[in-house]
């Protein structure tokens, strides 16, 4: 199974933002430090774990759990609803998206277990 971190950072709310993505799995290790643009820091962790889907489909991953620190976007995947409408597009899209893989989970983690992924997302925000 591959396990995935991921985090979204901004600078400012709304301001710059970045997505960090660390996979392990399979005895190896990659990182990706993505630049978003500004948006909020909500919407930078729906698009952090987005980024995060996308890069393990062309990797052709089929089983993943993901691991975020963002309480918000954990209960709205387990519950399949969000309260607050603007990110209901952004929930559609990961849906949607889990289904490609063959299993799909998503776990929320302490902020202390998800450093190499908040490192990643602070230093997209200085790439822009």
């Amino acid at each position: 199974m591959i396990e995935v971190y991921v985090d979204g950072a901004s600078a400012g709310d709304p301001g710059l933002s970045g997505a960090g993505v660390f996979i392990r799995g399979h005895g190896t290790a990659e990182q990706y430090s993505l630049p978003l643009g500004k948006m909020t820091n909500h919407e930078a962790e729906y698009h952090a774990l987005i980024k995060g889907m996308e890069i393990c489909q062309k990797q052709g991953y089929k089983v993943v759990s993901f691991r975020t620190d963002s309480q918000l976007v954990d209960q709205a995947i387990e519950k399949r609803f969000v309260k607050n409408k603007a990110f209901y597009p952004l929930l559609q899209q990961v849906l949607e998206l889990s289904e490609q893989f063959d299993l799909f989970f998503i776990k929320w983690i302490p902020s202390k277990e998800n450093k190499v992924a908040d490192q990643l997302a602070r230093a997209a925000i200085l790439k822009q």
